[in-house]
């Protein structure tokens, strides 16, 4: 354990790029990061990674936004969670860039809303270092790039105002998966990916050192040491 304590107004942040792990593995990790942060064991963390396909429900879910029945999920290799975060129902699945802030919004960020605008203001960022224009939609969550959805965000921020879950950017997923779904409970929704809108291949991995740097600009952050790319942290 860090002998020196992180308190919530340290600016470090340590970036963990995980590659592709399982939600549930996710989910085990978000939880013991939230409550050493809350301890102020560690700086506030971004997990970067992908997930096998599996979608996911949050609060705000709606059982008939799954189109895709039991039978339909197996033959896909998709599993179902809810979870507690908000919002509706998403997909994850490899070619999407996933990102997990644990933070401490304390002092001075004590605002939902405006964690929401910032973490689209990362993604939106994101997009324009690789010459793709991002923006917001009114009333509506997520980055868009024409009308079409490029990127999902769905938040948690627990006891001490610290957060978990966070954004999905398709980087380049396989768009066809999102017809298991209603994306944001939308029947018009149109998803697009980072690939589709270049009209060439890109790798998660070229997207993470983008990710990493908007994020450190829009949250006022410095990133401390390497990116790891190990699944299992240990804490020293």
């Amino acid at each position: 354990m860090h002998l020196r304590p992180y308190p919530s107004e340290s600016m470090e942040l340590q970036v963990r790029n995980l590659g592709l792990i399982s939600y549930a593995e996710a989910l085990a990790l978000q939880s013991d990061l939230v409550q050493r942060r809350r301890d102020c064991a560690l700086p506030d963390q971004l997990l970067l990674l992908e997930h096998p396909h599996v979608i996911t429900m949050g609060t705000g879910s709606r059982p008939e936004h799954v189109l895709a029945n039991a039978a339909e999920r197996e033959r896909l290799g998709i599993d179902l969670l809810e979870v507690g975060r908000g919002g509706d129902v998403t997909y994850h699945g490899p070619g999407q860039l996933v990102g997990y802030p644990i933070l401490d919004l304390k002092p001075d960020r004590k605002d939902v809303h405006r964690y929401l605008r910032d973490l689209e203001g990362v993604i939106i960022g994101t997009l324009r270092s690789l010459g793709v224009t991002g923006d917001r939609v009114k009333a509506k969550t997520g980055v868009w790039v024409d009308g079409r959805k490029i990127a999902a965000v769905g938040v948690r921020v627990s006891s001490g105002w610290i957060t978990s879950h966070g954004f999905a950017l398709n980087v380049s997923t396989d768009l066809s998966y999102f017809r298991t779904i209603v994306p944001c409970g939308l029947d018009d929704v149109r998803i697009t990916s980072v690939s589709s809108e270049l009209g060439q291949p890109l790798a998660v991995e070229e997207v993470v050192p983008a990710v990493t740097n908007a994020f450190a600009e829009v949250f006022g952050r410095s990133v401390v040491g390497k990116p790891t790319n190990a699944s299992k942290i240990a804490l020293s």
